[in-house]
């Protein structure tokens, strides 16, 4: 499980938003030194976000992050140093088209946006989409024809009424059989290939730097860390998590905003008296 009793977990693996970041998308100086003690001390830290590469970029460039990162809910691995995309998946064109015909037949039309998969992908979005800030790229389609003109990483889909628990529920009942359903925040409910998490993408990365999921701790605050916190050996939910992920982890910590990660990993890390 690590190198020695001085080492509890040797990979150490990160949500971004609501998580690693603070509510100005900055990482305080307090989680910067906890995580550079770290790493000094032999632990790997890795980002799993579910943003896709186009749009965590900037922020892991703004982090001078140069390891590998884990984007897209686990579809992309991406090393940040080089600006290389290692491996993609993508999600079936016709299976997302025949997914959103199913959930639409159950709870009337969806608000769309569907994420390009590759290193330029665009998040494209159609008529009635509520753009989330994280998105700053985002283009607007006239014609929702177009959401399918290239491969895609997932689609988000919205809805007039429901909100986003009730609605990645109905996905779920009308279309899980087709695609994978999650809620990565608020706005946010995500339609992926069947059977993708953070899980999958994180551990194809630890397996790439030799470790497994008895070498990790996690830390998250959404359902879509779910599968990731169930997969390592110890997982921590931040105090402003979703209630689903704090009911599956391990610990709870303080929140983004008050230094969750910070208190974890000096207890863990920091030398002895």
């Amino acid at each position: 499980m690590s190198d020695g009793p001085s080492l509890p977990y040797r990979l150490i693996a990160t949500d971004l938003d609501g998580t690693l970041l603070r509510g100005d998308h900055r990482v305080s100086e307090r989680t910067r030194a906890a995580l550079a003690a770290a790493t000094a001390a032999g632990a790997a830290h890795i980002v799993v976000t579910g943003r896709t590469v186009p749009v965590a970029r900037h922020i892991l460039d703004d982090l001078d992050y140069h390891g590998l990162a884990v984007c897209g809910q686990g579809a992309q691995l991406y090393h940040a140093g080089e600006h290389r995309l290692l491996t993609s998946v993508t999600l079936d064109r016709q299976l997302g088209a025949l997914a959103l015909e199913k959930i639409e037949s159950e709870v009337g039309p969806l608000f769309l946006a569907v994420a390009r998969d590759g290193l330029d992908g665009q998040v494209l979005y159609g008529e009635g989409y509520r753009v989330h800030p994280a998105e700053r790229a985002a283009r607007s389609l006239d014609d929702r024809a177009d959401l399918w003109s290239a491969p895609v990483s997932k689609l988000y889909i919205q809805h007039a009424r429901l909100g986003d628990d009730a609605l990645a529920e109905a996905a779920r009942t009308a279309a899980g059989g087709l695609v994978g359903v999650t809620v990565a925040g608020e706005g946010l409910v995500e339609l992926l290939p069947l059977g993708l998490t953070k899980a999958t993408g994180l551990s194809l990365a630890a397996r790439r730097l030799g470790m497994t999921a008895e070498d990790t701790i996690a830390f998250g605050d959404m359902p879509n860390d779910t599968a990731m916190l169930r997969w390592a050996a110890h997982g921590v939910a931040m105090a402003n998590a979703h209630e689903e992920l704090k009911a599956v982890a391990d610990e709870i910590t303080a929140s983004n905003e008050e230094e969750g990660i910070a208190l974890v990993l000096e207890r863990l890390f920091s030398p002895g008296p």
